[in-house]
């Protein structure tokens, strides 16, 4: 039990950046679902067309609290904002190839695949976000 709590304890700035994350991710999960849940529901698109709209309105939410609550970077808008929507395009052709294929290949239901293929897509955002996009400046000497 000890080993554990070190374990945890040397790891614990990771393990609550990566809570803040993904509670920042559940409210942007929230908007993203509403708009697909919506667009489908009203017949107004189909499940991938709606995924890759709700993942827009995603994204627009997470910018702002990922850059202030889950990474604290230190790098200015104008460098972390290219690198955060590079990362954010990444993953929404993941999003949209994902939707894809467990909808219209594998017939799972459009809200279950949409659950999946935002748990993969997070693996892919986090660690790009992370290490590339809100990674600190490096100061020239």
């Amino acid at each position: 039990m000890a080993e554990i709590r070190a374990l945890i304890a040397r790891h614990r700035p990771r393990l609550t950046q990566l809570a803040t994350f993904i509670a920042v991710g559940g409210t942007a999960a929230v908007a993203h679902f509403l708009v697909l849940g919506t667009l489908v529901e009203l017949d107004l698109l189909g499940p991938v067309s709606a995924s890759m709209i709700g993942f827009v309105v995603g994204t627009l939410v997470t910018y702002t609290l990922n850059s202030r609550f889950t990474f604290q970077s230190s790098r200015s808008h104008a460098g972390a904002m290219p690198r955060y929507f590079a990362v954010a395009g990444v993953a929404f052709v993941l999003n949209g190839l994902l939707m894809d294929l467990f909808t219209h290949r594998l017939g799972i239901f459009y809200l279950a695949a949409q659950l999946l293929t935002s748990a993969l897509v997070l693996c892919w955002t986090f660690n790009s976000y992370r290490l590339w996009a809100f990674a600190e400046q490096k100061t020239r000497r």
